[in-house]
Formats: C-alpha cells, sequence, structure tokens
C-alpha cells in the first residue's frame, strides 16, 4: 500500500477522505491547515453592538453562498 501525501492534497480532499474513510491523519492535517488561517474577529463577547455585528457577519455570508439573498439593507 502506498503512502498517502496529505500535504499536497486540497482541503476538499482531506475533507473527502477523512468523512468517508474515517482517516485520521487526513483530519489532523486538515485541522493543523484550520488552525494556520488567520482568524477575523467579528465582535468581542463584552462588545455594546454585538447582536447586530453578528447578524450583520451572518446575513454578509448568506449572501456570499447565494447573491438572490436579499439582506435588511438591500431590501
Amino acid at each position: 500500500m502506498s503512502e498517502l501525501n496529505y500535504a499536497a492534497m486540497s482541503d476538499a480532499e482531506l475533507k473527502q477522505l477523512f468523512r468517508q474513510g474515517q482517516n485520521e491523519d487526513a483530519l489532523q492535517v486538515y485541522l493543523d491547515r484550520l488552525n494556520q488561517k488567520p482568524r477575523h474577529v467579528i465582535a468581542t463577547a463584552d462588545d455594546p453592538d454585538f447582536d447586530e455585528k453578528i447578524e450583520a457577519e451572518i446575513q454578509r455570508r448568506l449572501a456570499m453562498k447565494n447573491p438572490s439573498v436579499m439582506t435588511r439593507e438591500s431590501a
């Protein structure tokens, strides 16, 4: 059996491996990649506009996935 080169695989290939084959090595490589990516902080828990910022971010992400989704600002 040949060794798999996880580093050369795309994130989608790694996901497929660990979802279908219960491959823990692929899962670990994928999680390591996620942890290396920068994170965008939307709001902190003590932010007075926490709810509004979270709702706006949810709407933004929904619009990115489905451009036909209308947000409050575009309605």
